[in-house]
């Protein structure tokens, strides 16, 4: 009896790549998960039977370990990616050069298929180094595997993501909550639905570039404005001027390094220029619909992982209950 078909998914233990990883093994594929630091990454062996999800050390800036990641897959995922520089992680070795040796390793092992994640903000005429290296990234990747499958989502909600859960602890402790591109568009796309684009680019015939974003398209301003009324704290939602933000930006950068990361790089000079532009699907563009991909809203999934910023957590609305009881 011939073996499951094998998929390699590099940075399966990120935030996406978990949630691709659990697709994958019930779809009763073998997965291989390539990370760094497989000690660190043992939760995602629960995520099929025992046996079916295997970790393997790989660096993607090293050639020879993801040789050996590749060897015998039948199709590869890409999740890996950087949305800020640090002394060691460079846009152009992350986005680029890493991403192009996957390309070219996969087509030279005969894979049939490759995935890519890459992001709505590709873009090579961008003011942002992160929008220039991701679109060059995605040429690199044609050029070494014209049948790749591009993945573009926008921001990226879920349980462990970085944008709602960052502004929702914020919303914890200070009374004003400053934003930059107030007035820039997104279109938020759920975890789930990212990776249920993946595996149908896995399982069908898709190929070329997809634009991936949620049912709801709405600016900054309004996206924090919703997070208010789910976590049911009032804040001034205060807009921060580009130039000023550039400023501020410079700080944290510099705080960011002295501290060696105890200061978390909350925003940097390039995400600003980031949100100058909006972050939404093009008319005509393939989304997740040509992939057979219902969009999820924001309002069937915040609920769920944000009640935790409430002013009494998961007891609010009882604790409001009881406010109204008359003795």
């Amino acid at each position: 009896m011939s073996n499951p078909p094998l998929v390699t998914i590099f940075g399966g233990s990120g935030f996406v790549g978990r949630y691709i990883v659990q697709r994958m093994a019930k779809a009763g594929w073998r997965v291989r998960v390539a990370v760094r630091r497989p000690n660190e990454a043992m939760q995602v062996l629960p995520y099929g039977e025992v046996g079916q999800v295997a970790l393997v050390q790989a660096n993607v800036r090293d050639t020879a370990s993801c040789r050996a990641a590749i060897e015998g897959a039948d199709v590869v995922v890409n999740c890996v990616g950087i949305i800020s520089e640090n002394s060691r992680q460079k846009f152009n070795d992350v986005n680029c050069e890493a991403a192009a040796r996957i390309a070219r390793l996969a087509a030279e092992a005969g894979v049939s298929k490759l995935v890519h994640l890459s992001a709505l903000a590709a873009d090579a005429g961008s003011e942002s180094e992160y929008a220039r290296s991701k679109a060059k990234g995605e040429a690199d990747i044609l050029r070494q595997f014209p049948g790749a499958t591009i993945l573009r989502p926008s921001i990226i909600f879920g349980t462990e993501d970085s944008f709602f859960n960052m502004f929702g602890t914020m919303s914890r402790y200070f009374p004003v909550l400053p934003i930059v591109g107030a007035d820039s568009k997104m279109q938020p796309v759920y975890v789930d639905d990212v990776a249920a684009a993946a595996e149908a680019a896995i399982l069908g015939d898709a190929s070329g570039v997809y634009e991936l974003g949620g049912p709801d398209v709405e600016t900054m301003r309004t996206l924090m404005q919703r997070l208010m009324r789910v976590v049911r704290r009032d804040r001034f939602i205060i807009n921060i001027p580009f130039g000023l933000a550039r400023i501020n930006a410079f700080f944290i950068e510099i705080w960011h390094k002295v501290s060696l990361g105890i200061v978390p790089l909350v925003l940097t000079r390039d995400q600003v220029k980031l949100l100058k532009v909006d972050n939404v699907v093009r008319d005509g563009a393939q989304g997740l619909a040509d992939l057979g991909v219902h969009s999820t809203s924001m309002d069937t999934v915040l609920d769920s992982y944000l009640y935790r910023f409430r002013p009494q957590g998961q007891y609010t609305d009882l604790t409001s209950s009881a406010k109204n009881l008359r003795g």
